[in-house]
């Protein structure tokens, strides 16, 4: 990767952190954060490629954690959140490549949805001990929410896309 594209990645990676960062912290009810994260996620792994996704994916419950948006009784999830993050976006990423923008993207959130899924809720169910409210949380609500998000992403992915159809930056 030259100079300029590198520049460019790091750049694009740490406005989609910031972004995400700000979605955190602005104290939205947990039906809409949630899936705004995952869009973010989403729409990460969309512009700035699978890496990039993956990072903003391990950072967010820490950052989440440390800041005092994520509840301390979620403190032995992290570490599953992170890994369901990761693989969100790298089977969302794989699938694109893979299998087309279109087809692949629905794919892509569907099977990246699905798995983070199964990740969170064995991990409430046989790894880690948390209280009831929240191995709930942990289940159903995050296939919910990481479906949203992502076919919210790709709304928004199109219309960044239409509004900057006439500029270099996407090209």
């Amino acid at each position: 990767m030259d100079m300029h594209k590198r520049i460019r990645w790091i750049t694009l990676s740490a406005v989609l952190l910031a972004i995400t960062l700000a979605v955190q912290i602005i104290g939205l009810p947990q039906p809409v954060t949630g899936p705004l994260v995952n869009a973010m996620l989403f729409l990460s792994g969309a512009f700035a490629g699978a890496i990039s996704g993956i990072i903003i994916g391990l950072l967010t419950p820490w950052i989440a954690f440390l800041r005092g948006i994520l509840a301390p009784p979620l403190a032995p999830m992290i570490p599953f959140i992170m890994i369901g993050n990761g693989v969100m976006v790298l089977l969302f990423w794989l699938g694109r490549q893979f299998m087309g923008k279109r087809w692949g993207s629905v794919i892509g959130i569907a099977a990246g949805s699905i798995v983070k899924f199964l990740i969170l809720s064995s991990a409430v169910r046989f790894v880690v001990s948390v209280p009831q409210p929240v191995a709930q949380a942990m289940q159903l609500p995050q296939l919910i929410n990481a479906l949203i998000g992502g076919f919210a992403a790709l709304a928004i992915e199109a219309a960044v896309k239409a509004a900057l159809k006439n500029t270099a930056y996407l090209q």
